[in-house]
């Protein structure tokens, strides 16, 4: 019976967390009213974030002082910080719809499958932005921005208690920049701002009006990738534009904790990072391969050549998903490299989604270290070790492991939705462009995302985004956590 007690109060613990996480959105859902003296009249639309904002806030606050008494000074586990996380995801993913629903925008699977897209940075659309109010444009960058850092993230940086380290890595952080986890969190707070500040800066130097420069600014550097145009950063035609997107794009998709030791100045150390040396190099090998395979006849100027593939290709593997033209014109060999680029990902601990560069990165090195070992003597002790952040990380059996577990899953719901896509008739390339798009949270398109689609579709891509952005293993461990938690308590109880 004590384990009972204990259960209980574990779980009026996690009800803290999630109304405080939920109080968090609450805020969130207002910011984009702080934009109306600049457009008074969008004042039409306001009640669409006020309302929602309200009901949110509530369920926060009663969820919060139904548990006031419990104790804060506690570590959570990396279960209970899950669950933390997937109620949380939800309630936030929920609440975001309520907007597009309440003016009549979107029904209820686009306007989920739209904030999902937002929360998760993948940047798939359902909407026209042409006809989208500035507030609405506003608030899915705002999503982008909130969802690139984390829920936890934001909030451990500013409200929650220090004591939450499961919590942290429930959301996908596994580095800490500093020992004390609320200072870590601060930090990447402050690199994440610092940098979304500079790229409004630049993108207004190159042309943008703020507006558009604000918006596009969070969502290069959260890889999400909504845009205020309709062709995206294509819209433009500016090769000045084009370069801050590589740039944000990049810093993006690049761990926080190996920005961090950029920051201090460790420029050895940065390029030591498995994931920057394999980031580089995917880039180098896979720009001449698109330009010469793919994409050298579809443009009269090598200028143009070379743009269209560095950009596809940074897009594609930092999991932002701007565009600058359609892939409509591309060969099957082009679409494979795009998908292959799509399915590895970006850094771990970025805001970046797919397989991630450290995984890929640990299972190529695990296969170079066992081919080496054929050629050593038998009793020859040996030590692995990779760069991540500012850290020689030594490298043990298990890590692999669960590298290679992570790829095999990532791969075997990739390919279980692929073929809901062609039992809903797409054909086999479309359909593993478009689902390697959403569960690498990348926002990319052959143009089987929109409005028209099939809610089979976008409640499969849907569902991608989720699993993508917040990482498989966490979201069992809560699920079988709850059910047998939940098991024990009535077993108990009846």
């Amino acid at each position: 019976m004590r384990y009972l007690e204990i259960l209980k109060e574990r779980y009026q613990l996690i009800i803290r967390y999630i109304g405080i996480l939920i109080m968090g959105v609450a805020i969130f859902l207002l910011l984009p009213l702080l934009s109306l003296p600049f457009y008074p009249e969008e004042i039409k639309y306001s009640y669409a974030f006020l309302v929602p904002a309200i009901i949110i806030f509530i369920i926060g606050y009663i969820a919060w002082k139904y548990t006031r008494h419990n104790r804060e000074d506690v570590s959570l586990s990396l279960k209970e910080g899950g669950i933390i996380v997937l109620f949380s995801w939800v309630v936030a993913v929920i609440a975001s719809a309520l907007p597009f629903m309440m003016i009549d925008m979107l029904n209820f699977t686009q306007a989920i499958f739209e904030s999902m897209s937002g929360w998760t940075t993948t940047g798939l659309s359902v909407v026209d932005v042409t006809k989208t109010p500035k507030l609405i444009l506003l608030w899915r960058s705002i999503m982008q921005f909130f969802g690139g850092a984390g829920l936890v993230v934001v909030m451990l940086s500013s409200v929650l208690h220090p004591y939450g380290f499961g919590l942290y890595n429930a959301e996908g952080r596994s580095d800490q920049l500093l020992p004390h986890i609320k200072r870590s969190t601060k930090a990447i707070m402050i690199i994440y701002s610092g940098y979304t500040v500079g790229g409004i800066i630049l993108y207004a130097l190159a042309g943008m009006t703020i507006f558009d420069a604000f918006n596009h600014s969070l969502a290069a550097l959260s890889t999400g990738g909504f845009s205020t145009k309709a062709n995206s950063i294509g819209h433009y035609n500016s090769l000045s534009i084009e370069v801050v997107t590589w740039i944000l794009m990049l810093i993006g998709t690049t761990n926080f904790a190996t920005h961090y030791a950029l920051l201090k100045g460790k420029i050895k150390v940065f390029f030591k990072n498995g994931e920057i040396r394999l980031l580089m190099l995917l880039n180098a090998v896979f720009i001449p391969i698109l330009i010469y395979f793919s994409i050298n006849n579809l443009y009269d100027k090598l200028p143009n050549v070379l743009r269209r593939a560095i950009f596809e290709t940074i897009t594609a593997i930092s999991t932002t998903g701007f565009s600058l033209d359609t892939f409509n014109t591309w060969n099957l060999f082009g679409i494979l490299l795009i998908i292959i680029l799509m399915l590895i990902g970006g850094g771990t601990g970025s805001t970046a989604g797919g397989i991630k560069l450290y995984r890929i990165y640990l299972i190529f090195k695990s296969i170079y270290w066992e081919i080496k070992g054929y050629f050593l003597p038998e009793d020859v002790v040996r030590k692995n070790y990779i760069w991540r952040g500012e850290k020689r990380l030594a490298v043990k059996p298990e890590f692999v492991m669960e590298a290679a577990n992570y790829f095999v899953l990532y791969m075997f719901t990739y390919f279980l939705g692929v073929l809901i896509f062609l039992s809903q008739g797409y054909n086999l390339s479309d359909s593993m462009f478009e689902f390697a798009s959403a569960l690498g949270t990348v926002g990319l398109s052959v143009g089987i995302t929109s409005s028209e689609a099939p809610s089979i579709i976008l409640w499969t891509e849907t569902l991608g985004m989720f699993l993508g952005r917040l990482e498989f293993f966490v979201i069992f461990f809560a699920v079988i956590k709850i059910f047998k938690d939940m098991k024990y308590y009535y077993s108990n109880n009846s």
